[in-house]
């Protein structure tokens, strides 16, 4: 076999390997028909209707995002990229000034820069009231 003709063989190996993957690979729609809100959890599986609200990394895998507003600095430094010096930056500014309105009132605490700024927006948002004592 010539080079060329191995390298036909490795490419149209690689195209079928491929295609392959494709048909193995999960399906990019949304496994439960349930508004993200709705999710419960019964003995660790997602369901939607009746069961607990999830709560920490449950809700950060299930793509559900924690209220700024309301975590606590233990909360905010299990989210990606954060860490526990600007948790407690965030969770002190939050004190000191009241509740964030904005994304703005976020990117001048110290240590928040764009990078920061879009993991936060990422993984967390600015509810207005918290909702029934949860924050996630």
């Amino acid at each position: 076999m010539n080079r060329t003709a191995a390298l036909a063989a490795a490419t149209l190996g690689l195209l079928a390997l491929g295609v392959l993957a494709r048909g193995w690979w999960p399906s990019s729609a949304p496994a439960l028909d349930c508004e993200p809100g709705a999710v419960r959890m019964v003995e660790g599986v997602a369901v939607c209707g009746e069961g607990a609200p999830p709560t920490g990394a449950q809700a950060l895998a299930l793509g559900l995002k924690l209220d700024l507003n309301s975590a606590t600095e233990e909360e905010l430094a299990r989210l990606p990229g954060v860490g526990r010096s600007l948790a407690r930056k965030l969770v002190e500014a939050r004190e000191a000034e009241g509740r964030f309105s904005s994304w703005e009132q976020v990117d001048a605490v110290s240590g928040v820069g764009a990078a920061k700024l879009e993991t936060l927006q990422a993984a967390t948002e600015l509810r207005e009231a918290p909702e029934s004592g949860r924050v996630w």
